[in-house]
């Protein structure tokens, strides 16, 4: 299988992109990750995640995977062993292969995705190698998903959000439901990391799905 890429931007959410990295890596695929100063400091400040961008070292990441929000999850000994199957680029690595259209990739997911990365990735503007890879894959036809995490949203985000999708981007919204047996928080996180993973095509039994 090809491997995914996660960009974690600064918007609100973080346990989204955590919960995601989680199941992803457990689930065997291997993820790229790129991490914005911005988002960053969004990990920081909702999960105490306080990942160095310099010299990365995933702990502080699988640290997070136990945050209370996220209560449930496997122990740390068990996300361990899948360490080799995440890859980290720095945000302003354009030599990394997400940069380029010849690296194949089972799909893309910016999440969550921020406002001024929304904006980027709706102009190519290309300014990091997150807008950048998310251009790589507007170009190649790939799966690229957006999951914005803002309200009210303003006629330009709106916009910007219409011109992602035209060019082929899913706007994935995190927008959870209810209908699916909410006994908790992480039952909400769940729903929303549900159908991304669907959009990528990764089995999973993280909620009870309508009709079952």
């Amino acid at each position: 299988m090809h491997p995914l890429i996660l960009a974690i931007t600064g918007a609100s959410g973080a346990v989204y992109a955590v919960r995601l990295l989680d199941v992803l890596l457990a689930s065997g695929r291997e993820v790229h990750l790129v991490i914005s100063p911005s988002g960053n400091a969004v990990l920081k400040q909702e999960l105490g995640a306080l990942v160095d961008l310099e010299r990365f070292d995933p702990a502080p990441l699988f640290s997070a995977m136990e945050h209370p929000l996220l209560q449930g999850a496997k122990p740390p000994r068990e996300r361990l062993a899948h360490t080799g199957k995440l890859l980290y680029h720095r945000h302003d690595d354009f030599m990394a292969p997400p940069a380029s259209g010849s690296f194949l990739t089972g799909g893309m997911v910016v999440c969550p995705c921020s406002g001024s990365t929304l904006s980027g990735i709706a102009h190519a503007s290309s300014m990091n190698l997150i807008q950048r890879a998310a251009d790589v894959h507007l170009k190649e036809r790939r799966r690229l998903i957006l999951v914005p995490r803002e309200t009210p949203l303003s006629v330009i985000q709106i916009d910007n959000l219409r011109k992602a999708a035209e060019a082929g981007a899913v706007i994935l919204p995190a927008m959870p439901g209810w209908y699916h047996g909410v006994t908790s928080i992480r039952d909400l996180v769940d729903f929303v990391v549900a159908r991304i993973l669907d959009q990528l095509a990764v089995p999973h039994t993280l909620m009870k799905r309508w009709g079952s």
